[in-house]
């Protein structure tokens, strides 16, 4: 055993006989959330500049996705598209290893804690608690990637890359720099992950119950169809939810945003210069384009990758059902 490398531990299958959740089993879903978050974020991150722009100047960008797409496009070329990609496809590994991999932590624990019965009745109450706790954790890793990223895609000639963002910024702002945006970044990640989880688990829920079936008792494939559909519905829903904070966000990250003052002060003049019900619209669309597309992918993903590392993925368990 102590000469196994450690890529063969994480690739080799669960026990056969039941099933366990050991540390293996949380760390392959951790490394399997970072995957699906780095990878959907980084293709997406095309759709979040132009996103970020229209959120920083919505008067100069004015004509939609695809709009501002060629807008961008035509005034700094095609790679500007790809501003922040390295601070995105970084930032959210770290981040989805937390969130997926503390989901299941967390829910798991409450199963083993309440017992399945209990655990059934109270499912929503547990994806919304282990959400909410795995995404603030997550957080603490996210914000000051987050903060490079949207300093980046607000002044591309700010840095030449992440390290070089850090650096700038830490010489710049201080490391409070890079957690300036922590207060809206919680406030937009945790409702936004706690419905993702939650609406998620119930649209699955939904649709094995239209099945007559189980996850167990389906194949592969179909449970990865079901975490698609289920994420996409999900996907919408936590973007709407989350989205005023999400403008919060990328605005406080603007050099001189709010004025000057403490954090909850810009912020407040921040929500006043915009006013409320564009800070709920403005760039929504483009925001449920790229989140159900992207929530979709990552239970999608998620799931592939679980299976692809021999992991047996946990589903709450109705204890009155005879299978």
């Amino acid at each position: 055993m102590s000469s196994s490398l450690p890529g063969s531990v994480l690739l080799a299958p669960s026990p056969s006989g039941g099933k366990t959740y050991d540390l293996m089993y949380f760390i392959k879903g951790a490394a399997a959330g970072g995957i699906c978050c780095s990878i959907t974020h980084g293709a997406l991150c095309p759709v979040d500049v132009v996103k970020t722009r229209v959120q920083l100047d919505p008067v100069k960008y004015n004509s939609g996705l695809f709009g501002g797409m060629r807008q961008v496009v035509a005034e700094e070329g095609a790679m500007a598209l790809t501003t922040g990609l390295g601070a995105t496809a970084f930032g959210y590994f770290v981040q989805g290893w937390f969130k997926f991999g503390g989901v299941e932590f967390f829910k798991i624990k409450a199963v083993e804690s309440l017992g399945e019965e209990k655990a059934w009745n109270n499912k929503t109450g547990i994806y919304l608690g282990a959400a909410a706790a795995a995404e603030f954790i997550a957080d603490v890793f996210l914000c000051p990637l987050e903060a490079v990223r949207i300093r980046s895609v607000s002044d591309p000639e700010f840095c030449d890359g992440l390290a070089d963002g850090f650096v700038k910024m830490l010489k710049a702002d201080g490391i409070g720099g890079f957690y300036s945006g922590f207060l809206p970044i919680l406030a937009k990640q945790i409702p936004y992950t706690m419905a993702k989880f939650a609406v998620q688990g119930a649209a699955a829920d939904s649709i094995y119950a239209s099945m007559g079936k189980t996850p167990a008792e389906v194949s592969d494939g179909t449970n990865v169809g079901v975490s698609l559909g289920s994420g996409v519905i999900a996907g919408v829903a936590a973007a709407i939810i989350s989205h005023p904070a999400d403008t919060l966000l990328s605005k406080i990250n603007k050099k001189g945003a709010g004025g000057d003052g403490p954090m909850m002060t810009r912020l407040a003049n921040i929500a006043k210069e915009v006013g409320f019900v564009n800070l709920c619209t403005v760039g929504l669309l483009p925001r449920c384009v790229m989140i159900g597309t992207l929530t979709a992918g990552q239970f999608g993903i998620f799931d592939t990758v679980m299976n692809a590392l021999g992991a047996s993925k946990f589903h709450f368990h109705n204890p009155a059902d005879s299978h």
